[in-house]
């Protein structure tokens, strides 16, 4: 049930969802994608995955990593139909492929991916846990997990003064541009449930990844998550020879 309306919300703004992204935000959402595409920097991925790509803004930020493939998946075919326009406008195709995808139900093979992504789409997911369980199954060992997600500031008076442009100010530009009276009354309302901080932190540990961190943004309107998937155990390698010597 949850799906079909995110899917049909979602739908219903895509239109307008760029322009009001940056609006609403006052641009620093681009920051935001900057900061956590360079977290991944270090590991140099490949092959990226996109969940939740909307129209594809963070599959194209990931670029700055000069991978061979970032393959972006969503549930709204209208978002995605936004996404492959722009991608298409910038001579992009061969690069950035997108397409519809479930993120509870990856269609990919397992250890597909050095790296998986998603900005503003965790809170979405109408199981969390299942989303980041498919996410660490289809990424390679060793692959990176990087999660941007609206978070709740609790510093004074900066949190007061937030909360009452998230909570009124918001979702009423929101409903002016978009013409969509639910979309904007219904992202208040999802942050403010989402587990975020060490709550989210100990759903990546959940789900295997090791290393799994937090990193405020902006006074905490968002937060960088990051996490690892563990390496296998070699099989008769060194650890096997010590403990077969010293058995």
């Amino acid at each position: 049930m949850q799906k079909q309306y995110v899917r049909t919300l979602f739908d219903s703004i895509a239109y307008r969802y760029d322009f009001l992204n940056h609006l609403l935000s006052g641009g620093v959402d681009l920051y935001w994608r900057r900061v956590a595409v360079e977290a991944l920097r270090d590991s140099g991925p490949e092959k990226i995955l996109d969940v939740a790509t909307g129209t594809g803004d963070f599959a194209v930020a990931a670029l700055r990593l000069n991978p061979q493939e970032v393959v972006g998946v969503d549930i709204s075919e209208r978002m995605l139909a936004f996404g492959k326009k722009k991608i298409q406008a910038r001579g992009l195709e061969r690069v950035i492929r997108l397409e519809a995808g479930d993120a509870e139900h990856l269609h990919f093979t397992d250890e597909t991916f050095d790296a998986a992504i998603v900005a503003f789409g965790v809170r979405n997911f109408e199981h969390i846990g299942k989303g980041i369980s498919e996410m660490y199954r289809v990424l390679k060992p060793e692959g990176r997990i990087v999660v941007l997600e609206f978070s709740k500031p609790r510093i004074f008076p900066f949190k007061q003064i937030y909360f009452f442009y998230f909570l009124n100010i918001l979702p009423l530009i929101g409903r002016i541009v978009s013409k969509d009276r639910a979309a904007y009354r219904y992202l208040p309302e999802t942050v403010l449930k989402f587990p975020d901080g060490e709550e989210f932190v100990s759903v990546l540990r959940a789900a295997g990844f090791v290393d799994a961190t937090s990193q405020p943004l902006t006074f905490g309107i968002a937060t960088l998550y990051m996490g690892r998937k563990k390496r296998k155990p070699e099989v008769g390698g060194r650890e096997s020879e010590v403990m077969s010597h010293e058995t």
